[in-house]
């Protein structure tokens, strides 16, 4: 049970049941995801959302390819058109929205919740440390994927500040929040896993 990641270790494990449990966490995941990307929380200078929140705690908590199966399906259905996306709307929607100035951010968040579920199978999700070190990780990740794609459509005409503060600092302080939710989240899921099997 050591190299388990949590959708592993709670449930049936094996078979069609095994089958079953997957098919309802990814539709489950891709539901909190999109549920995430519109429940605005109140900050400042600008709201945010707890999407960023939800795809590491998918990735640590589902494994590296049921966490991204989870962000492909999301993704696939913003793609054809449904309203999942944090800014997506009746008139920007699919992929037109999707090659905007979050297009980078999304391909973001499917390679960290790869990586997420990656760390959680080495079992950094089991102390809040690691957890923590794991998540701000993920979080680079999705910067460093998002930044350079605004770079690339705003960077001309607004300038490299506008860019950093509009594309990262204004965000930095909720992320902050969002990591230590997650940090404390799921290692205390793992104690509860653990209790329950005792």
């Amino acid at each position: 049970m050591n190299d388990r990641v949590l959708a592993e270790a709670i449930g049936p494990d094996s078979g069609t049941q095994l089958r079953i449990k997957q098919a309802i966490l990814v539709v489950l995941g891709i539901a909190a995801l999109a549920i995430a990307a519109k429940i605005r929380v109140p900050m400042w200078p600008v709201p945010a959302t707890m999407q960023t929140f939800v795809v590491l705690t998918i990735g640590a908590g589902y494994g590296m390819r049921l966490g991204f199966m989870t962000l492909i399906g999301y993704l696939m259905i913003g793609a054809i058109g449904f309203d999942v996306f944090t800014g997506s709307s009746v008139t920007n929607y699919g992929l037109s929205y999707m090659f905007g100035a979050t297009g980078g951010y999304l391909v973001g968040y499917a390679v960290a919740v790869a990586l997420m579920g990656y760390l959680a199978r080495l079992g950094w999700d089991r102390s809040v440390g690691r957890m923590a070190l794991a998540a701000l990780i993920g979080n680079v990740v999705i910067y460093a994927f998002g930044l350079p794609w605004m770079a690339y459509l705003f960077l001309a005409d607004k300038g490299a500040a506008w860019v950093l503060q509009w594309g990262m600092t204004n965000f930095l302080v909720f992320d902050a929040i969002k990591l230590a939710l997650a940090a404390m989240l799921i290692p205390a899921v793992w104690k509860l896993v653990g209790n329950a099997r005792g």
